[in-house]
Formats: structure tokens, sequence, C-alpha cells
């Protein structure tokens, strides 16, 4: 679902004016990429040359500036939103949660770390009826199932509400380089989406409010229960992809958690990993790139066009 606007400014180049000389080394383990922070935005992802034995292949890339007019780029660029977009879920997503508890005096608080086990179960109304079940029924709750499942949409529906009291207010940044990426994929006519777990006028909020009128007009929103199967599912993936006309084969997703890893991979997608605040730990064993974040420059960690060499060391491999 997207919103009207107009149409958004033209993207930064994808090219650096230095030289194509500055080049460093990069490592993938088990095939997989792994990105130490990029201390400078002339380096990005085109692979050259592969050499090297032994458990990992070392892989040399130079700047963008180099790479030539037919690279190869993603038929869409498909987001996750929480944590990739903006970090929101220990400082928002878990404190409307707690607000919402307080509010219906459940007796019920979520600390950090428990919050971070609870993000193991993909959906906000997921999550809040696994852990009763778990740690048993607030006394004030209705007793049958049917009654449970309206009590628990009601206290979802709650929490949204303040959440997007915060994401209005501003009090959640975008995470660095997300703006930059966006402008890059909608300029280049490649198509850009948020697929997420959470409720659908949550994230509907975070794109309008914190990327634009002018970039959410272009934005498709695949969220909440828009499928019967959440993350890591591949069911919101591969919906994207058919609604958008596309390959999944062609779209690369920014995710940052490990079931969100695994819904893009098992849609047959390319997958870079942005790790979040409470993500930091888990297993990506299985993406294609990984990195702390997107950046912008001077401390860009990648851009567009590595985007594309992810695909074509996809179709050459």
């Amino acid at each position: 679902m997207a919103a009207n606007a107009i149409s958004p400014p033209p993207p930064p180049p994808l090219t650096t004016s230095s030289s194509s000389s500055s080049s460093r080394n990069l490592f993938f383990a088990k095939s997989n990429v792994l990105f130490p922070p990029r201390q400078s935005s002339s380096t990005r992802g085109r692979i050259l040359k592969k050499s090297g034995k032994g458990f990992g292949v070392v892989v040399k890339c130079m700047s963008s500036a180099a790479a030539p007019p037919s690279l190869l780029l993603p038929k869409a660029l498909l987001f996750d939103c929480d944590g990739v977009l903006v970090d929101t879920e220990k400082d928002g997503h878990r404190i409307s949660f707690n607000d919402t508890f307080a509010e219906k005096e459940l007796g019920v608080t979520w600390d950090v770390d428990l919050y971070g086990e609870l993000l193991k179960i993909g959906g906000g109304k997921e999550r809040m009826t696994a852990y009763f079940n778990n740690v048993g029924w607030p006394e004030n709750a209705p007793k049958s199932e049917d009654e449970r499942k309206q009590f628990i949409a009601s206290l979802h529906k709650r929490k949204t509400e303040l959440f997007m009291v915060l994401i209005e207010k501003k009090l959640l940044p975008l995470r660095p380089g997300v703006a930059k990426l966006v402008d890059q994929a909608l300029g280049s006519g490649v198509k850009v989406a948020v697929c997420s777990t959470s409720n659908e006028k949550a994230v509907s909020a975070v794109v309008s409010f914190l990327l634009g009128p002018e970039r959410a007009e272009k934005i498709q929103i695949f969220a909440g229960d828009v499928v019967p199967r959440k993350k890591p599912d591949p069911a919101i993936y591969l919906l994207a992809a058919e609604t958008l006309g596309v390959e999944p084969s062609s779209c690369v997703v920014v995710e940052d958690s490990a079931i969100g890893l695994a819904a893009a991979k098992s849609a047959g997608m390319t997958c870079i990993v942005t790790k979040s605040g409470y993500t930091g730990d888990e297993d990506f064993v299985n993406a294609d790139a990984i990195f702390d974040c997107i950046g912008d420059p001077p401390e860009e960690r990648f851009d567009l066009a590595f985007c594309g060499t992810l695909l074509q060391k996809q179709y050459v491999s």
C-alpha cells in the first residue's frame, strides 16, 4: 500500500572521486561475504578477482567508478522494517508493549533481555500469545481461546497506536544509509518494497514519516496479516515478488534477523544482513553479505551497485 507523493530527487551518484587503486580485501567465509565496516566510500563491492585456498576466499574490491555500464541491478529491493529501516525494537516496540500492559493493568513488563528472546517469534500478536501461553495468562484476561484472540488483538491495536506516536514525533531515526539506498533504487528504476511482520499501519507510519511522502508514494508495503504465515516462512517475500511482477531470483533483500534471513533465502532471494541492536550475535551463515549498517558516505558500507554484484555472482556461479 503506497501513499501519494511527488517524485523523489535524483539519487546521489554511484561513483566516487577516489582513485580506483583504493581497494581492499574482503573475506568470503564459506562463500558468504563478511564485511567489516568500510572506512571510505571509495571502496565498493565490485568483485574482480578471487584467490586463496582453504576455509575462505580473498576477494579484491575496487571503486564502483570502474563498474561497467552494463552492471546488473536488482529488479526489486525489498527491505524489512524493524531493525533495518529503523532500530525500533528496544526503544520503540518494547516500550509500547510495556505501556500497553501497564494501561491494562496486566502486571507484565518485558525487560531488554526478555524482549530480545521474544523477538525470535515473528509478529507482535504471536509474540504475546506465546509469552502468555508459557508464563500464564493475566488474571484479568479472558478464559476462552476465541476471547483471548480478541484480547490479544486489542492489546496489539493499542500498542500500535502508542508506537505510531513515537514515529510521528520522529523520536526514532532512520538507520544510516537507508534513504540513500532507497533513492538510488528509485532513481534507477528498481522497484522498492517493505516486507514486515509488523502491523501495516506501523510500517506505513515509518515509511511515510521517516522516509517522507515523496518516497512513500513509490514504495509498496507488505505487512502484518497480509499473509497467513509470518517469517521465517517465505510467504511475504513470495507475495511481494508476485505482486511486483518480478522473479524472486532477481530480488535483493535487506534483513537484520535470522528469521528474516531464513524467509528471504527460502523465497530464493539474495539477502544482505545489516545487524541491529538485538541481532548482532545471531547466526547469519546463509547470508550473501553481512554489514553493521548500510551507511552514508564517508562511512558507507554498500550501495545499489554492490547489490548488483551479488546478483552477478549468483548468476556466474
